[in-house]
């Protein structure tokens, strides 16, 4: 199975490099915009009629992925603990789509305000802060919540997921800190806000950000276990770079299918906050520490 894994990824690499073949490694799937809490950067969950999708739908958007060339996906929300159809529930989603389907693998994002048992090869919680940093984004009681619940599920690849913003910035080190620390925590990934309609706010400066990617490198050479590749952070400092964001296709939770990230209908690509965008133009260029970063994630 390794094997056939990394014949693929070789395989589709140098299409995509010197073919120019622009199929998706990785799909993500949003099942429902039906979420628990209501977070202050969110434009994605929907409280007055959320879409929430079968199983079969789910199926046909699986298959949909797959047969473009996707061998990784990511469910998300809303919140996706939360999602069933006739007793099913997010675990026969991964179930159909590692062993019916034949994705590599599936990744599960959640907020952690419930309890939960997941057979998903990882798990992104998404931690915004300590305390406070946490609870002024997401809600009071939400930081308690999410210690309580992680503590609870004994997942083997459990990792943060920050999105740093104007209001949480300043927890940067503390938070990476925080999840060294941990004992539940892998590692952590740290994404800066991107400015989508109605929550451009929260977005920092291009200075200011600057700064904390400095910060994040200098945890990362004293062995914090942070994500994200030093070449990556290096070029989230300027954003100019080319962006390969066709590597990864979206279906959101109405059904709509975009070949990529929906910052590029918004207009919003030259303040792009995923640093994902940054990790995959290195891979493209070679840098052996992000493609050994990538494989460690996915393999």
């Amino acid at each position: 199975m390794f094997l056939r894994q990394i014949f693929y990824l070789m395989w589709w690499f140098l299409k995509a490099k010197f073919l120019n073949r622009k199929t998706p490694l990785q799909s993500v799937i949003f099942i429902s915009d039906k979420c628990n809490l209501e977070c202050r950067h969110c434009s994605v969950y929907n409280t007055e009629n959320p879409h929430v999708k079968t199983f079969e739908q789910v199926r046909e958007e699986l298959q949909y992925c797959y047969d473009l060339g996707s061998r990784f996906v990511d469910f998300e929300g809303g919140e996706p603990f939360i999602w069933e159809d006739n007793g099913r529930t997010i675990n026969d989603l991964i179930t159909l789509a590692k062993d019916e389907i034949g994705f590599f693998s599936c990744t599960v994002t959640t907020n952690a305000q419930l309890p939960f048992q997941t057979n998903a090869d990882s798990v992104w919680v998404s931690l915004d802060g300590i305390g406070d940093y946490h609870q002024q984004i997401r809600g009071n009681g939400t930081f308690a919540k999410l210690e309580q619940n992680i503590a609870l599920t004994n997942h083997k690849a459990l990792s943060a997921n920050m999105v740093i913003n104007t209001l949480n910035h300043e927890a940067v080190g503390q938070t990476i800190e925080y999840v060294k620390s941990n004992l539940y925590f892998k590692s952590i990934s740290l994404n800066f806000h991107t400015p989508f309609k109605s929550t451009e706010y929260l977005a920092l400066d291009m200075q200011k950000r600057s700064q904390i990617i400095d910060l994040i490198i200098a945890y990362k050479r004293k062995g914090y276990p942070i994500m994200n590749s030093f070449s990556g952070l290096k070029k989230m400092k300027h954003l100019n770079f080319t962006k390969h964001c066709w590597v990864t296709n979206f279906i959101m939770s109405d059904g709509t299918k975009l070949s990529q990230c929906q910052g590029r209908e918004q207009g919003v690509c030259d303040q792009c906050g995923f640093c994902m965008a940054a990790e995959m133009n290195s891979v493209f260029n070679f840098c052996p520490d992000t493609i050994f970063a990538g494989l460690r994630l996915r393999l």
